[in-house]
């Protein structure tokens, strides 16, 4: 988080409990969208029709041999939006996603942070 120097491009992932379980949207995207220097960018895939991350369903503990993994495919969409920073709010989806990021081979320009992380951040500088 680049603290207010320059904008920091965002994009969030909806987790499967908190959107598609519980309906709710709107909330993570309010505390980002309060946080001074974040440019919140939308993945093509969000709200209702974002993608599991692939833990939920147990595939953090599989090793899968067909095709892409979930997390991988998740990150390379949100990868799709040029974020700096790829905002979540469970830890299932941080470990699923810091995994994607480091698949990628963007580990060296793109974190993985909890919207909990970047909203205390703000408030401490």
């Amino acid at each position: 988080f680049k603290g207010g120097v320059e904008p920091t491009r965002i994009t969030y992932h909806d987790s499967c409990y908190i959107g598609r379980w519980n309906s709710e949207y709107e909330a993570p995207r309010q505390v980002l969208g309060s946080v001074n220097g974040i440019e919140l960018v939308e993945m093509e895939r969000n709200r209702r029709t974002s993608m599991c991350c692939g833990a939920g369903g147990g595939r953090m503990w599989l090793e899968e041999d067909a095709g892409q993994r979930v997390n991988v495919e998740r990150t390379d969409q949100a990868l799709e939006t040029s974020p700096d920073v790829i905002a979540v709010a469970c830890p299932f989806c941080m470990t699923m996603l810091s995994d994607g990021i480091a698949a990628s081979g963007n580990s060296e320009k793109l974190e993985t942070r909890d919207v909990a992380e970047l909203m205390l951040e703000s408030i401490k500088t």
